[in-house]
């Protein structure tokens, strides 16, 4: 479908239209959306050429209005980022209950779809926005899956210790994380490691924050120099 929606207005409109299809679109707020403040010629014109293609890609009925616009989608469309919204909150659901079981299918979901990149290539504050509240919804999955992966122990270890990387990468300031991948390491028998990931963190907080590590993130740490 989006080859057939040409080039990368086309395919930001729909994106905008697929998530906004509850609510009606004024046609000013879509031209803001698409051109900013470095607008076409005739923006009227360029924005109905690309609401013609979508007709022709959905189906006249799909885009409904005029000076309002609204998409509408059969019942059963998949959406990927709202199956995976829906996703992560079961999954912390069975986590804040314990069933780490029920918790880790739900939390790989959310992992695969929030960690492909949102509309690659383009740019803009609407984009922008897009990635960072799902960049926030992928670390909470990736929380969720290694403390998960964590008490289900075994093979799931190996997969618990990538997500508590990513979080890493991306929030180095998260105690939590750091916490969860040194049991990990622990639990792997990588007790060395463990205690080079708290001396980083410690180093970290204390040289950019400020503060030393909250008391859980030092328990941890006693417990990996008592060998447990």
């Amino acid at each position: 479908m989006e080859s057939e929606v040409y080039g990368p207005q086309g395919r930001l409109l729909l994106a905008f239209l697929v998530l906004n299809r509850h609510v009606e679109s004024p046609r000013s707020r879509l031209v803001e959306l698409l051109w900013g403040d470095v607008l076409p010629v005739d923006p009227d014109a360029a924005l109905a050429s690309l609401i013609a293609k979508l007709r022709k890609t959905l189906g006249k009925d799909a885009l409904q209005g005029r000076s309002e616009l609204r998409l509408v989608l059969p019942r059963n469309t998949w959406i990927d980022v709202e199956v995976a919204k829906e996703a992560v909150h079961r999954a912390e659901a069975a986590a804040q209950s314990k069933d780490w079981a029920m918790s880790w299918p739900p939390s790989q979901v959310v992992s695969h779809i929030f960690h492909r990149t949102f509309l690659p290539g383009l740019t803009g504050t609407w984009v922008d926005a897009q990635r960072s509240a799902f960049d926030a919804i992928g670390c909470d999955a990736d929380e969720v899956m290694a403390e998960a992966g964590l008490h289900l122990d075994g093979h799931e270890l190996m997969t618990a210790q990538r997500a508590a990387m990513r979080i890493l990468a991306r929030q180095p300031y998260n105690e939590r994380a750091a916490g969860l991948m040194m049991q990990i390491l622990s639990k792997r028998g990588n007790r060395a490691e463990a205690l080079d990931t708290y001396e980083r963190t410690r180093t970290l907080i204390r040289d950019e924050l400020g503060v030393s590590p909250s008391d859980w993130l030092q328990s941890i740490h006693s417990g990996l120099l008592r060998g447990h």
